[in-house]
């Protein structure tokens, strides 16, 4: 997900050195970080590990990474090897949850060393078999969009049920676990604890499958999405926040919203390899990273979500919502994981049927 940072236009804002740590007498100190490629790992090079180095002496190597599920494996390799090739690596919920799972592979964080991590909600530091296992990082918003030009702002998911308004003018992401078994869960059912078991998938199943004669465009590339929004294919679906607002500041019809169900929001978090003689630098870092000056630069700079309370931060009512915003879905990762095969069949099906 995290590639679509191509799209990503560089903000002009600067940090005090005055919000960060006084910097360590340190020489020789570094530490490797992986993060995904392209204008994402280069924002970060540019704006994030410099401010870092220059508060503490750590001298930061960027390794870039692909997405976390196929770094997992990676890593599995490089741990069996004994050849790790990061110290700290970013993680989706779910990976984490996998390499926890696991075992081994990703090691246990003293929070003690990481004051700067009870800024964040308890819900954004990762718990897994062996105790503290990941420090979030950033955060992502998939959002309710529509073109205001043709309809008026939609104030639930449940109005997309609606043929008499969105009949074959919708695009949802295809993906089983592109969001919309979250949309539904949370409109019509218990949430994610409606997907912990099969007659609650076929539930949710049954109502997307009422929804699909309004669905116009089932995307897989965003492009896809933004093209469709920009002839008019589509007046109305799931995209990208940022990249929503970024396509209003261009002039499309696109406007992004969020409902009274709220937008799913996933989010990526710091994780320390097993096996890294680095702790104490990483440690450093997600102290670092938590700092709400540093969270509020990574959204002017990355375009991320702050995952600390805008009070916290000096992003101003119009910074904070090109990002963020409320309520917040949380994607049933343990479902997905716990229930994949049946819940990706299923879908499958449900998507083939006429």
């Amino acid at each position: 997900m995290m590639n679509r940072r191509t799209l990503l236009k560089s903000g002009v804002a600067g940090l005090a050195a005055s919000t960060l740590a006084t910097p360590l007498i340190a020489n020789t100190r570094s530490v490797r970080i992986g993060s995904y490629g392209g204008y994402f790992e280069n924002s970060f090079k540019e704006h994030v590990y410099p401010a870092f180095t220059e508060a503490t002496g750590i001298e930061v190597e960027s390794i870039t990474q692909p997405n976390s599920s196929d770094w997992l494996v990676t890593m599995q390799q490089a741990v069996a090897a004994g050849n790790i090739p990061t110290d700290i690596s970013l993680y989706a919920r779910d990976t984490m949850i996998k390499a926890s799972r696991i075992g081994e592979l990703i090691a246990p964080l003293d929070l003690a060393k990481i004051k700067g991590a009870s800024n964040l909600d308890s819900y954004f530091v990762f718990e897994g078999n062996a105790g503290p296992q990941g420090v979030g990082a950033m955060s992502w918003f998939s959002a309710m969009v529509f073109n205001p030009n043709e309809v008026e702002t939609p104030a639930s998911w449940a109005d997309f049920w609606d043929t008499s308004r969105f009949e074959a003018s919708l695009g949802m992401g295809r993906n089983y676990n592109a969001g919309l078994f979250d949309f539904t869960a949370a409109t019509f059912f218990d949430g994610a604890e409606t997907m912990m078991s099969d007659d609650g998938i076929v539930a949710i199943l049954e109502k997307i499958t009422e929804l699909k004669p309004n669905v116009a465009l089932w995307w897989t590339a965003e492009s896809q999405m933004e093209q469709s929004m920009k002839n008019g294919d589509v007046v109305a679906g799931q995209y990208y926040l940022d990249v929503a607002n970024l396509m209003a500041l261009d002039g499309f019809p696109i406007k992004p919203t969020f409902p009274k169900e709220g937008n799913l929001q996933d989010y990526g978090s710091w994780c320390l390899t097993a096996g890294s003689d680095k702790a104490d630098e990483a440690a450093e870092f997600m102290n670092f990273s938590s700092d709400p000056a540093i969270q509020a630069l990574m959204s002017r700079k990355i375009g991320t979500a702050p995952l600390v309370d805008k009070s916290m931060t000096d992003l101003t009512d119009d910074e904070f919502n090109f990002v963020s915003g409320a309520p917040a879905i949380k994607p049933a990762y343990e479902a997905y994981l716990d229930n994949e095969t049946f819940i990706k069949e299923s879908w499958d099906k449900m998507l083939a049927a006429s």
